[in-house]
């Protein structure tokens, strides 16, 4: 069975799953207008585990690649990114894929972020908002 990806970010996240139900995330980091990728791989046995272990806050995007909306955050996370990189990690999670996660963290409208500090939810947004007020209502919650 082949692995399963289940998130994405920019600057932020990638993880899949392998056949012994272990996580593997990779942090990767671009720089725009560099060539320089840096990438750090570690292994988690869940995405629980993931979010209770990480040094940073996580954001977690949910959304589909269908959703319009979406497609909107996913160019503002770029630059939310871009500001924030040393402060919080970025992970996208694709609802289609991974049901059972949104289901777990009560998502029902897409786009979804949750906030996650030391693996437990402490802010949620549903809908889009700008790059300017995502980092202002990130930075007064973190």
């Amino acid at each position: 069975m082949p692995a399963n990806q289940w998130s994405r970010g920019w600057g932020g996240e990638e993880g899949k799953e392998d056949r012994e139900g272990n996580w593997e995330l990779t942090t990767i980091e671009k720089r725009i207008g560099a060539v320089q990728n840096m990438a750090t791989k570690k292994e988690f046995t869940s995405f629980e585990e993931m979010l209770a272990g990480s040094d940073l806050p996580v954001l977690v995007d949910f959304y589909a690649t269908w959703c319009g909306p979406c497609q909107m955050m996913a160019k503002i996370l770029v630059q939310v990114n871009a500001v924030m990189k040393q402060e919080v990690r970025i992970i996208k999670i694709d609802t289609d894929k991974y049901p059972e996660l949104a289901s777990q963290h009560q998502v029902q409208a897409l786009p979804t972020l949750v906030l996650f500090k030391q693996g437990k939810p402490i802010d949620r947004i549903e809908g889009v908002l700008s790059a300017e007020q995502l980092v202002e209502r990130l930075r007064s919650r973190i």
